[in-house]
This record gives structure tokens, C-alpha cells and sequence, in this order.
């Protein structure tokens, strides 16, 4: 697609809120969002694992991204929502609730600051720039690396 004499690549990217934030997952790493359902929880996992769903006959580990993030930990049946990605494994991730899928020039997408590599930061892989807001996009694989094999290992 042409925009203004020059080609840019189009991104679809989920957008989804935790707290007052809002970060954005590319849309190829989602395989559905869900609503809020019964959660088997996992005995002796970590502070942000919730537990396990059974999504049409398979068993789909649950994390709370609002914990991971050191937020508050805070789900709201009518709001929340569960983002199931593929990154090696099937994840499951609760989010306070997803707001749209954006369509965009890739070239409105920014690094992220050099002094973003700790803390949370370290799972984003840029900043959208809309007129109206800033965007976190997020790195799903950096960040359900950790989530994938501690998650494995209890529920193998």
C-alpha cells in the first residue's frame, strides 16, 4: 500500500488494557480472546499463574498479566479477558480487557527507549504513535519465556 510516495508495511495488532495502560499484541501470535471462565487453579505455582482452563478438550495454562506486571491482581468477570497466544505452548493470558484491532503503517512504530531494558520493559518491542495515544507493543515470546517453562513443568 502507498502512503504519502512511500510503501510501509500494514501490522494488525490487538489492543488490550492493564491498569491505566495499553499495550498491543501482534494479531498472527493470537489465536482467540475469550471471555472470563472457570479456572482450575495449580497448586504451588508462581504469584501469576491462575491455574488451567480446558478449551475444547485441551489443557491451556492461565497467567495474569496484571500480576506478572506487578500490578495489582484484579479480574472483573464482564471486562476481563483471556488472550490465548501461541509461543511455543498454548498460553492463556487474563488482561483487564481488549479494546480493538488496530490496523497500521508500520513505520508509526518506535523503538523503545535505550533505558527500557528492565523491569517490564524488557518485554516491549516498541511504542506505537497514534495522534490521540502511545501503545506498548509487547514481545510475546520474551514474555511468556519464563511463564512457558516454569508452566510446563507443572502441568507435565
Amino acid at each position: 500500500m502507498e502512503t504519502a510516495g512511500t510503501s510501509t508495511d500494514l501490522l494488525q495488532l490487538v489492543t488490550f488494557t492493564l491498569g491505566d495502560n495499553e499495550y498491543a499484541l501482534d494479531i498472527h501470535c493470537i489465536q482467540e480472546v475469550n471471555r472470563m471462565g472457570q479456572i482450575t487453579p495449580l497448586p504451588d505455582s508462581a504469584k501469576y499463574v491462575e491455574g488451567v482452563i480446558n478449551l475444547r478438550g485441551k489443557i491451556v495454562p492461565i497467567i495474569n498479566l496484571r500480576t506478572k506486571f506487578g500490578l495489582e491482581s484484579k479480574i472483573d468477570a464482564s471486562q476481563s479477558r483471556i488472550i490465548v497466544v501461541e509461543a511455543g505452548k498454548t498460553i492463556g493470558m487474563i488482561v483487564d480487557s481488549v479494546s480493538e484491532v488496530l490496523r497500521i503503517p508500520s513505520d508509526i512504530i518506535e523503538a523503545p527507549p535505550d533505558i527500557a531494558v528492565s523491569g517490564t520493559s524488557r518485554y516491549l518491542t516498541g511504542i506505537v504513535k497514534l495522534p490521540d495515544r502511545l501503545i506498548s507493543m509487547l514481545d510475546v515470546g520474551e514474555l511468556l519465556g519464563n511463564a512457558s517453562s516454569e508452566i510446563l513443568a507443572l502441568t507435565y
